[in-house]
């Protein structure tokens, strides 16, 4: 069964993307089907300098589960930004100091302080390279490397969508609002220009271990 393609990534392109030693391109590709509820993904760390012999046309399996598991061709215009924890990976007292200073511009959105922090102000939607998962759909569960013990981090998180739950768009990436869809491509949606869809609309996070990015990864529907 043929994998598909999902992210090529450059480091020169990426400054927070580490790389283990002697490589300086990641390519990750995933199975069209779930293992058991989302794609299971591969991990290639490369030199770029070493790979020649590039296929035009990469080849698809003759099946897969969904058509959200075949990516619209896209070019990445990256933007390094500052985010932070969601709520529940703080302290119970900076929880409760952020809800207090949150009060006024939640009310002003019609939002709880919260909600209001973890949508507006912690972490980013979309697909993005490192940064902090969300925890708005399952509780937290922090990784674990199986070969070390290390805290994972989150290396790429896969989105079915580009912008937040906020009805201000605070993340919403409009660089560029009069982008046009790739030739060929019929429907397009700024909210979803790749098309991928997890589950019913989540995140898949691709875990790494910052010992040892070559340990095995670890995949997580949030």
């Amino acid at each position: 069964m043929a994998m598909l393609p999902v992210a090529q990534l450059y480091a020169q392109d990426v400054p927070d993307l580490r790389t283990p030693e002697g490589t300086d391109l990641l390519q990750v590709l995933w199975c069209p089907f779930d293992h058991p509820i989302m794609p299971r993904t591969a991990l290639f760390w490369r030199s770029a300098a070493t790979i020649t012999d590039i296929l035009s046309t990469p080849p698809e399996p003759p099946a897969m589960q969904f058509d959200s598991y075949l990516p619209e061709p896209c070019l990445l215009h990256p933007e390094q930004i500052t985010e932070y924890p969601d709520h529940l990976e703080l302290s119970t007292e900076l929880q409760e100091q952020l809800r207090q200073w949150n009060v006024p511009q939640a009310d002003e959105e019609d939002m709880y302080p919260q909600t209001y922090y973890d949508c507006v102000l912690s972490n980013a939607p979309g697909w993005k390279v490192g940064g902090w998962p969300a925890w708005d759909s399952t509780d937290l569960t922090p990784q674990h490397c199986t070969e070390c013990g290390t805290r994972m981090e989150v290396l790429l998180t896969i989105a079915t969508f580009e912008e937040g739950d906020d009805e201000g768009r605070s993340w919403s990436p409009y660089e560029n609002p009069a982008a046009e869809p790739s030739p060929g491509l019929v429907h397009f949606d700024a909210n979803q220009p790749t098309a991928v869809q997890i589950g019913r609309g989540y995140r898949q996070h691709l875990y790494i271990c910052p010992a040892a990015p070559e340990h095995p990864h670890i995949e997580l529907m949030t």
